[in-house]
């Protein structure tokens, strides 16, 4: 697969970081981690070919032994931009969503297990239809008012379709599933666009009415990497799909680094992702502001510096959190910027730092509180309550 194509230079410094740190590929460390409604704290992270369960009562001082999600052995993807993801559905389920590699290279099946007591694990599903072994990877999970639970992921079912009829067709497709019943079985999935990037995950939120959103690197005419933010209708299918960011970033390929998307008391939408614009490859901040029928991006401002990676972000109240990994040449850095006033500014704080290999860090949030959530080689699991 073609990772990098026109604008490779632009991406220079962040790549030199990248293979700094690409042992964690190999390792898999990538996990995900949310707050009980008691309080404590469950993380879901690859454990051989299972996806395994951590639970911590005292915000991640310690943690218990793993317990299986998937009592039968399959393969997990817990790497790069793909890890297990955790959720409640409103009637209180448990769930746990992953990718499943299958057999060809850059393959896969979007899984999902159910727990209705939060601990005794019902046997995983696959939530599309398609079983086709293709791309159905990168998966992104929404619980939602109602007891409805909405995935999307990456599909490429429409390039093979095109592959057999010699046409032409860029990147991949979006497609997502919809439960009307807190995970325990699935509608049949619908597409909500042709082409987006290949290889990068999705951002994911729940607008101030209710509504989903999901947010990704999307291929516009003449072959510009932007990002589209898609509205979803209540039954899931697409509302509305419109250009989200303007960088204007000519790219024949993907470079593997997906944008996250949060939504604050005021309804503001607030993005981070990775573009080039100006000649540089760097993470971006700013404001999804709707224009008429138009979105405009306000506050726009680099995050870190130009060997910042996989910047993460969410709300609590009119709160802001980002975090993000960046290599100094010697350890990763755990950095974060955190705002009071909905973006308008920021604090920089430096949350840690390993000199083994991590995952992608994250933000959760605990009423007002956002914590960084980030799996390290050497320290495991760590929780730190952002300033």
């Amino acid at each position: 697969m073609k990772a990098l194509g026109r604008g490779a230079l632009a991406l220079g410094l962040w790549i030199v970081s990248t293979l700094a740190m690409a042992q964690h590929h190999k390792l898999q460390l990538g996990s995900s981690a949310t707050f009980a409604p008691d309080g404590s704290v469950l993380a879901v992270a690859k454990d051989g070919d299972h996806v395994a369960l951590y639970r911590s009562a005292d915000l991640g001082k310690t943690w218990s032994k793993p317990e299986l999600v998937n009592a039968q052995p399959e393969d997990i993807a817990a790497d790069g931009e793909s890890r297990p993801k955790i959720a409640f559905a409103s009637d209180g389920g448990l769930l746990v969503s992953w990718t499943h590699p299958l057999s060809k290279p850059y393959t896969g099946a979007v899984r999902l297990a159910r727990a209705a007591d939060g601990q005794h694990f019902a046997a995983p599903l696959t939530v599309h239809s398609d079983m086709a072994e293709i791309t159905h990877r990168f998966e992104s999970m929404l619980a939602l008012p109602g007891n409805k639970v909405l995935v999307a992921w990456i599909d490429k079912r429409e390039l093979e379709a095109a592959k057999a009829k010699k046409t032409p067709y860029r990147g991949a497709g979006i497609y997502a599933a919809m439960s009307v019943d807190g995970g325990k079985s699935f509608q049949r999935e619908v597409k909500l666009a042709d082409h987006s990037c290949e290889c990068c995950r999705l951002g994911a939120a729940i607008d101030q009415d209710g509504a989903p959103l999901f947010f990704w690197r999307h291929v516009f005419e003449p072959n510009e990497r932007d990002h589209a933010l898609a509205r979803l209708k209540p039954d899931g299918k697409l509302d509305t799909l419109l250009r989200a960011t303007f960088d204007h970033w000519k790219l024949d390929g993907c470079p593997h680094h997906g944008p996250s998307l949060a939504v604050d008391a005021q309804g503001v939408r607030h993005a981070v992702w990775f573009n080039q614009k100006d000649g540089e490859g760097r993470v971006q901040y700013g404001r999804l502001v709707a224009k008429g029928n138009e979105l405009q991006v306000e506050g726009q401002t680099f995050v870190g510096g130009n060997r910042a990676a996989h910047a993460d972000i969410a709300a609590a109240g009119n709160k802001l959190g980002i975090v993000w990994t960046e290599f100094d040449g010697d350890k990763t850095q755990l950095l974060a910027m955190v705002s009071a006033d909905s973006g308008k500014t920021f604090n920089k704080a430096t949350l840690g730092a390993t000199d083994g290999a991590s995952s992608q860090a994250s933000v959760i949030r605990r009423g007002d509180t956002l914590f960084a959530f980030w799996r390290t080689e050497k320290e495991g699991f760590r929780l730190i309550a952002l300033p």
